[in-house]
């Protein structure tokens, strides 16, 4: 039996199959640019892989096809090898602090939470739908990346706006990226030989969307992104943090519409509106190249990760560790000393060896003697969803 994992975007189709038995990689890929003209699919297994251009003109061919190519190299050669399919659901509000089994009822619960994740909810109900309908006797379970961070007092949930806006509206702080820092902290753990109950950490997912999350004794208490994935860290075509006024000043004097307002925020800022550019790799060959918009950039980027790294040590009292993770986090050794330069009164000291030297594998990047350890660990979101999933059925 198999667990399969889809993670469902506007454009974009991710899935992994692992062994339910010992939930070992079996296969996974992504169809890519759906619904353009050149969309394509690949796969990939133990021993091989492929690329099927045309194979996505739609998320639902996209899925029809990926069950094709899974059939075809026998991993799952039809539904009934499925013991269930986990499907990451960005948002679940105040509602779903855990997994959550799906059906016509729990659907109609989680439409109704659109309006919190306009831009990712959508596209996940329609994977949702998609697989239930080629899968209609297979459990498909909702693992959220919200449900880690409900464990976050209301000191740091609440914002400074009248109860009602909360109450009835549900405007508070849910954090995102909570299934890959879950992984994470379970990982540096094992790593580091010690319950993570017992561990107060620092995790920085770092990617084109990027957070900051601090736990005390191994939960969430603090977490960078709020509402929605807007807040916090530089990203790269999201502000993050600027003054909430800012979107009324440019309304009124830039002639921007809510919806273009919304759109510049999420779409047009970041690193792209720093300096053109939304990917980091392409934003550290532009300041090499002498950009000094770019430069610029990359100076923020780093400054507001120390500013967090900062604010969370603050938050926690003692830190064990500091986790980088994500595309950025796990490859972007400059960006990770930008973030930790100048922070050894915090007990935060960087082994530059190691943290120039190419892995990838977990691997400690702090000096022997720092008070605090820095680790880099890979995440795999995707084996939190299968792991989260099976464990969950297994108790119904």
């Amino acid at each position: 039996m198999k667990i399969l994992v889809l993670n469902c975007g506007s454009s974009s189709l991710k899935f992994k199959v692992f062994n339910a038995a010992d939930l070992r990689w079996q296969a996974g890929g992504t169809a890519e640019r759906i619904g353009q003209t050149d969309n394509a699919l690949h796969l990939a297994w133990n021993g091989g892989n492929t690329e099927c251009a045309g194979a996505a003109p739609d998320h639902q061919a996209a899925l029809q096809h990926m069950f094709r190519l899974l059939a075809q190299q026998g991993i799952v050669t039809g539904p009934q090898q499925l013991r269930a399919i986990g499907h990451r659901v960005v948002h679940g509000g105040d509602r779903f602090r855990a997994p959550l089994r799906l059906d016509a009822t729990s659907l109609e619960a989680l439409r109704q939470l659109t309006p919190l994740a306009p831009l990712h909810h959508p596209a996940n109900l329609r994977g949702i739908d998609l697989a239930g309908a080629l899968c209609p006797d297979v459990p498909q379970v909702a693992v959220f990346d919200t449900a880690f961070h409900h464990t976050l007092p209301a000191r740091a949930f609440r914002y400074a706006l009248p109860e009602w806006t909360w109450r009835e509206h549900g405007v508070r702080r849910y954090g995102f990226h909570g299934t890959s820092v879950h992984y994470v902290s379970r990982r540096a753990a094992e790593l580091m030989g010690r319950p993570l109950g017992s561990l107060n950490l620092i995790v920085l997912h770092l990617g084109n969307g990027a957070s900051a999350t601090a736990l005390a004794n191994g939960e969430s208490v603090d977490t960078s992104m709020g509402m929605t994935p807007l807040e916090g860290l530089v990203m790269g075509t999201r502000s993050g943090d600027i003054d909430a006024a800012v979107p009324f000043y440019l309304m009124r004097h830039a002639g921007l519409d809510a919806e273009a307002a919304e759109r510049l925020l999420f779409f047009g800022s970041g690193l792209h509106g720093l300096c053109g550019a939304a990917d980091m790799r392409a934003v550290h060959d532009l300041a090499a190249r002498g950009d000094a918009d770019a430069q610029l950039a990359l100076e923020m980027t780093g400054y507001r990760l120390k500013k967090y790294i900062g604010a969370y040590s603050a938050v926690l009292g003692r830190v064990d560790a500091v986790i980088f993770t994500a595309g950025i986090g796990e490859n972007d050794a400059d960006m990770r000393e930008r973030a930790c330069a100048g922070l050894h009164s915090f007990g935060i000291r960087i082994d530059a060896a190691r943290n120039l030297a190419p892995a990838q594998d977990a691997r400690r990047i702090s000096t022997a003697d720092s008070p605090v350890q820095v680790w880099v660990i890979p995440t795999d979101e995707e084996l939190e969803i299968a792991r989260t999933t099976l464990e969950f059925t297994a108790m119904e």
